[in-house]
């Protein structure tokens, strides 16, 4: 029951993200893009770049904010992924970041969201 309930809040908060990137400008792409290096929740265009999106959502700041949860681990699993991306969409010259979007509270009711853009630098040593 409790893996149902974090996969129902996971794509609560993705759609939370969706709706609030496109409020502020970002054109939506593709969202849960997987392959066998990991998955990104979304994928998008801001202002000339192309932003893969983290979204991490948490019900309080009790045990750290949202953005701590995304793992030195995590940055490389995305960093991997967003390389073979590029690679399938022979993307070469193209301006990329990784943005983090926190929702933090009741996402029933009014969370507060943080958008952190370029909140991690892409892992050199994935050779793209």
């Amino acid at each position: 029951m409790q893996k149902h309930n974090n996969v129902n809040s996971g794509l609560i908060g993705e759609n939370i993200a969706l709706g609030f990137l496109k409020d502020n400008g970002y054109n939506i792409i593709t969202r849960n893009y997987r392959k066998n290096s990991g998955e990104i929740d979304i994928i998008a265009k801001d202002n000339g770049y192309l932003c893969f999106i983290e979204v991490k959502s948490r019900r309080s700041c009790d045990f750290g904010r949202p953005a701590e949860f995304v793992s030195v681990q995590k940055q490389s699993r995305i960093s991997r992924t967003a390389a073979q991306y590029l690679r399938e969409n022979k993307i070469f010259n193209e301006n990329a970041r990784f943005d983090v979007v926190c929702i933090t509270g009741d996402t029933k009711a009014l969370p507060k969201i943080e958008l952190i853009k370029n909140a991690f630098e892409i892992n050199r040593r994935i050779g793209y």
